[in-house]
């Protein structure tokens, strides 16, 4: 049996190739990672403006339904692409937080480029939060005086309908001429 050729330098260094391409594969994940949050962020500010317009929206007397209506579609979609995003992220970060651990000294201006953009991240959350809970009393508000309109024009309604029921119903006499006089 014959040996099989051994190329020189097979067995030498064949770590540190393989260590590059991680290397280069890790660098690449976390761009990755880094242009999702920048995404994210873009998503939030849209979310932001959305939620502004909607509270000016609410704010106006009277307020423009069909917009208005529009505008929550408009959140939806944007909340769904958030979702998609933060999914993504979350199953990276998953797949390679082990590594990222063992080498963070190695990816430390990276790791602080991901985490300032994840402190941006979350401070746009809380105050879209906020502006959330201020469009949610508005809201309320708006919807409580559209009932108190219904029900008034139901009673309205209801008022005049009795009322005509009522004289259909009457047998009432009307008034008539009489001559005395014969």
């Amino acid at each position: 049996m014959r040996a099989s050729p051994v190329r020189k330098g097979y067995m030498e260094g064949s770590y540190a190739p393989r260590q590059v391409e991680r290397n280069g594969m890790m660098e690449n994940y976390l761009q990755v990672l880094e242009e999702s949050l920048r995404k994210k962020v873009k998503v939030l500010e849209r979310i932001s403006e959305v939620s502004s317009r909607q509270e000016r929206m609410l704010k106006s007397n009277p307020v423009p339904e069909e917009d208005f209506d529009q505008s929550i579609e408009e959140k939806g979609v944007l909340i769904e692409e958030l979702s998609k995003l933060d999914e993504g992220f979350e199953t990276l970060y998953g797949n390679i937080r082990e590594q990222l651990m063992a080498g963070k000294d190695r990816y430390k201006l990276q790791i602080a480029a991901i985490q300032a953009l994840i402190a941006k991240a979350t401070e746009q959350s809380v105050s879209i939060q906020a502006q959330e809970a201020r469009n949610k009393l508005l809201a309320d508000r708006f919807f409580s005086d559209r009932k108190q309109e219904l029900q008034k024009s139901r009673k309205s309604s209801k008022a005049a309908m009795d009322y005509y029921r009522n004289m259909s119903q009457s047998q009432v006499v009307m008034p008539q001429f009489m001559d005395r006089k014969k």
